[in-house]
């Protein structure tokens, strides 16, 4: 087995821009670029679906993702406070009695 291909997302923009905008078959397109019909029908999907985010690329997290990144982490700092506070708010009134 070879080693799985990857494609830039200039590539693959180009490569759907070849069928949207120039009217190329999706077979033609694909044989031209050497690639599967099922993957450049996947990358119109996906630009279909989101032009902007489409293709975020190898490690990159589309903006709506790392938006619930920081969420998570910020509930989760969030919790370890209010745990530390009910601590400290049980221990003052253990002495306050």
């Amino acid at each position: 087995m070879g080693t799985r291909r990857q494609f830039s997302r200039e590539f693959k923009v180009e490569a759907v821009k070849l069928v949207k905008e120039r009217g190329v078959s999706i077979t033609q397109a694909a044989r031209d670029l050497d690639i599967h019909q099922t993957m450049l029908r996947a990358w119109i999907r996906e630009i279909a679906a989101d032009s902007q985010q489409a293709f975020p690329g190898k490690g990159v997290m589309k903006p709506e993702q790392a938006e619930i990144e920081r969420l998570k982490k910020e509930v989760a700092k969030l919790k370890m406070e209010r745990d530390i506070l009910k601590k400290a708010a049980a221990y003052f009134a253990k002495d306050s009695l």
